[in-house]
């Protein structure tokens, strides 16, 4: 089950969700709506499963950042988010979508106990501008069923992530990151 707004609001006030940082004017019928961090990855050249992606950071300024196609961008979220209680689900939002924006799409889920600043696939249509601390999406909180297992306490590649990181597919494969 889906928590509402005010059913966010009370876990924030009960400690059981963390936002950080957390705006309440930001809380909508069923979900959070998360922004765009200061930090883009560019991914260059061709990419390998087997091998670790070569990119660039670069600072989005606040005139903004064009992101153009054909080229893969990971981000960042401006707030970092967790729960022992509570699995995440972050996704895009109409109004990025109707921009040409495709925003994390292959991985929406934040597993229970999992405390991140969200790492984001952005991929773009058409050149679109975007900027520092711009609405990019929405984060809503599910129910877990079962006996919890936190996340951050799996021998999990992802579980230390705490801003940008690329795929780390490669250190699955035999001979990968060589």
């Amino acid at each position: 089950m889906i928590l509402t707004g005010p059913a966010i609001s009370a876990a924030i006030q009960a400690g059981e969700i963390t936002i950080d940082p957390y705006d309440p004017t930001r809380l909508s019928p069923n979900a959070y709506d998360w922004r765009l961090g200061d930090t883009i990855r560019i991914c260059a050249g061709d990419m390998d499963a087997a091998a670790p992606t070569e990119f660039t950071d670069q600072t989005i300024p606040t005139t903004g950042l064009l992101l153009v196609p054909e080229v893969l961008y990971l981000g960042v979220t401006l707030e970092k988010t967790g729960s022992e209680m509570y699995a995440q689900m972050l996704n895009g939002d109409r109004t990025i979508g109707a921009l040409g924006i495709w925003v994390h799409v292959s991985a929406p889920l934040g597993h229970q106990g999992h405390a991140i600043r969200w790492t984001l696939e952005i991929r773009a249509a058409r050149p679109v501008r975007v900027y520092p601390s711009m609405t990019f999406g929405k984060l809503v909180f599910l129910t877990a069923f079962g006996t919890p297992s936190s996340y951050q306490q799996q021998p999990a590649k992802y579980a230390a992530t705490d801003g940008i990181d690329i795929s780390r597919l490669f250190e699955e494969i035999p001979g990968g990151g060589s």
